[in-house]
């Protein structure tokens, strides 16, 4: 059986300062964020994920971003380095979770840079942005943690947002979806569906036909459950105004087999 287990971490006092890219800074409401974070945990435990807080890490910002510090492929946890350099104490508490785990633990090396927000698994293809906080170097570093182990790594430009799974993410059956004005190149994706807005990209797989989706994007929740899917949303607000999206708050770890 495949696990459910969902790493997330509580987002730190520090949260209104994190980092933003590709869109305007907008106030930040902690409170709400706080309020927001419970919920979308929530969320994930009311459809059977077990979920393991990561070790606050209060001086850094964009900690609640938890994806972006670690890759999962099977059962090897491949450490980031991320690009922003004001990330990478993110890094430690994450280590420490998965190995307790009993992950097998690797890591990106200088002068990879890697954000786990640029890397989309389907299946056993791997896709990896490289674009603003993903370097060459890094790319080539998943290449060869992940190929050894039967992944197929595809690197696709990323120049419009700020990591790959802003632009797109995959439904159960493998498609592809993703806001084309946001997309570098959508012909990379062999099955792609086009969604009216930008949230609407970002789905994470809860089991069965099950998504998780963010409230903003209320046309393509439409679509996707018109398609034969449950969605479920969480209104994430405090977090877009940080560029994060549903899938940046968890890591899911469906291949520790117990």
């Amino acid at each position: 059986m495949p696990s459910k287990k969902a790493l997330v971490r509580r987002p730190g006092p520090r949260l209104a300062d994190g980092l933003v890219t590709h869109i305007e800074r907008e106030k930040v409401d902690a409170g709400l964020a706080a309020e927001q974070w419970e919920a979308y945990v929530e969320a994930l435990r009311t459809h059977g994920w077990e979920t393991i807080e990561v070790e606050p890490a209060e001086d850094c910002p964009d900690s609640v971003f938890v994806e972006d510090t670690v890759v999962m492929y099977k059962n090897v946890a491949l450490i980031t380095r991320p690009g922003a350099e004001s990330r990478r104490a993110e890094t430690a508490g994450v280590e420490e979770a998965v190995a307790r785990l009993g992950c097998s633990v690797n890591w990106i090396w200088e002068p990879g840079t890697l954000d786990g927000g640029d890397v989309l698994k389907v299946g056993d293809t791997v896709y990896v942005g490289r674009g603003g906080r993903t370097n060459a170097a890094g790319v080539q570093q998943v290449r060869a943690a992940f190929e050894p182990l039967g992944a197929r790594v595809v690197a696709v430009p990323v120049s419009r947002v700020l990591h790959l799974k802003s632009a797109v993410t995959a439904l159960p059956d493998g498609t592809v979806v993703g806001h084309i004005p946001k997309i570098d190149r959508p012909s990379l994706f062999p099955r792609f569906l086009s969604v009216p807005e930008e949230s609407g990209a970002h789905v994470v797989l809860l089991g069965g036909s099950t998504l998780l989706m963010a409230a903003s994007a209320p046309r393509t929740a439409e679509l996707l459950a018109d398609l034969g899917h449950e969605v479920v949303t969480v209104d994430i607000s405090e977090f877009e105004k940080l560029e994060g999206c549903v899938t940046c708050l968890s890591v899911r770890l469906r291949g520790l087999y117990a």
